[in-house]
């Protein structure tokens, strides 16, 4: 294992495949799974009556061994992180960086990146996955804007997913366009799976998943919202397939239901990533 805690795995178990697994071997380019007490899933991702899938223990290791160049960062008891930079599209690559022991995978492109150097200080070289990361840092250690406006600051087509191991929280989002195609799900034992690719995530989670909402990003803390309208809350919508079988929800922004907008004061030592 490198000073980064990158490590490639070459796993021997769960080599049983399903039929169709090779179909979307090839497809899976970013991958994630957290575990409950990390990143709690949303009421409706996953329901008692919905089917559940295999689960999301051999998932990773799937990953790592159908994945040419396979990359898996552990990160202990929170999870998993697995991405291959295989096949990229060279107008929305995948980037993988970690500083501070803050972990985050980028799918996408910022357009706005040099603005965005200049907000957060950072020198020519830095890419998005930096500026994300560094967008974090500050929102989590006193940042003067609230977690929405600094995801809503971000103009591209983007998903990301990061991970604070100093905290065991986690921060992910996705453009309020779909740009780059972004899944998530909630398997039985509650892990929440992450993923560029849906069939990965039907496996581990059956009929508990669904395409990540648009314009929407998620914390720890504070679960799922909206960053195109942070005053409003999210609402769950009922969702079923062609064949009529119940799946998991989707969110809609409640034009009726508004948040309340009060911060709670914290001394000067507290640690802001609890309130965003």
């Amino acid at each position: 294992m490198d000073k980064d805690g990158l490590f490639r795995v070459k796993f021997n178990a769960c080599r049983t495949r399903s039929r169709e697994g090779g179909k979307f071997a090839e497809a899976v380019r970013m991958l994630a799974v957290f575990d409950p007490t990390v990143a709690k899933s949303p009421e409706g991702l996953r329901a008692p009556s919905v089917e559940g899938g295999e689960g999301s223990s051999c998932l990773v290791s799937y990953f790592a061994e159908s994945q040419a160049g396979a990359v898996v960062v552990s990160l202990g008891t929170g999870g998993a992180i697995g991405y291959s930079k295989q096949n990229q599209n060279p107008l929305l690559p995948r980037l993988f960086g970690v500083v501070d022991n803050v972990f985050c995978l980028f799918q996408g492109h910022i357009e706005n990146i040099t603005s965005l150097k200049q907000q957060y200080g950072l020198g020519k070289t830095a890419n998005e996955v930096i500026i994300v990361i560094e967008a974090y840092k500050t929102l989590r250690d006193r940042g003067p804007f609230p977690a929405s406006q600094v995801v809503r600051d971000i103009i591209g087509r983007f998903a990301f997913i990061l991970y604070d191991s100093s905290s065991n929280s986690t921060f992910f989002a996705a453009d309020a366009d779909g740009g780059v195609p972004f899944f998530w799900g909630a398997d039985p034992e509650g892990h929440l799976v992450l993923s560029d690719d849906a069939d990965i995530v039907k496996k581990g989670c059956g009929k508990s998943f669904a395409p990540f909402p648009k314009g929407c990003f998620f914390t720890t803390s504070k679960g799922l919202q909206s960053f195109e309208h942070p005053l409003n809350e999210l609402k769950v919508m009922p969702r079923v397939d062609s064949q009529g079988q119940v799946c998991s929800a989707t969110y809609k922004v409640d034009d009726q239901a508004k948040k309340e907008t009060g911060m709670p004061r914290v001394g000067s030592a507290a640690n802001w990533s609890s309130h965003y």
